[in-house]
């Protein structure tokens, strides 16, 4: 997928997540279904996610390279990375609910707050992608949690499928 693509999906993959928000009710907002998250929470994490890989996205490339390596093979495709996150999140399940215990319910209060985070967020990830050279989008690598090491193409990639695995779980928890 070239750069303009993957801002494009990122772009449509978060403008879809905002009009769901915006259609749904406020009290999923702290209340969610038994044992699952509440809305604030999946945003909340949407958030801390974006942060993270924005920050990561600021370093140098050469402490990128340092740090992480430079990857040995092709890119994966957008498919082909969804495809490998829910196979990892299926492998992982108990591992992934340690990784995401602690996270904390946001307010009601603080929901304006949090989507507008996010909406920045993406537009600085739509920014920052725009501006990589394609060698390095698909040289330098980031490790991943549950992915391991990805080139910033399929993490960047993996952020936009997020936020749609994200939205899908809103609409799976919160549809009767």
């Amino acid at each position: 997928m070239n750069k303009e693509n993957i801002v494009s999906i990122i772009e449509q993959k978060h403008q879809e997540l905002f009009d769901w928000l915006a259609n749904s009710s406020e009290e999923n907002w702290e209340k969610g279904p038994d044992e699952r998250w509440t809305t604030g929470q999946q945003i909340l994490h949407l958030v801390n996610t974006g942060k993270m890989l924005n920050k990561a996205l600021k370093y140098p490339k050469f402490i990128l390279k340092y740090k992480f390596g430079t990857s040995n093979r092709p890119s994966r495709s957008y498919e082909d990375v969804a495809k490998r996150y829910q196979e990892r999140l299926t492998e992982n399940k108990e591992r992934a609910k340690e990784f995401n215990k602690g996270l904390r319910k946001p307010l009601t209060k603080e929901k304006q707050e949090l989507t507008d985070s996010l909406q920045v967020l993406s537009k600085k990830l739509q920014y920052k992608t725009s501006k990589f050279k394609d060698k390095h989008l698909d040289t330098l690598l980031l490790p991943h949690p549950l992915m391991g090491r990805m080139t910033l193409r399929e993490i960047i990639m993996w952020s936009a499928y997020h936020t749609e695995h994200h939205l899908q779980i809103l609409k799976n928890d919160y549809s009767s």
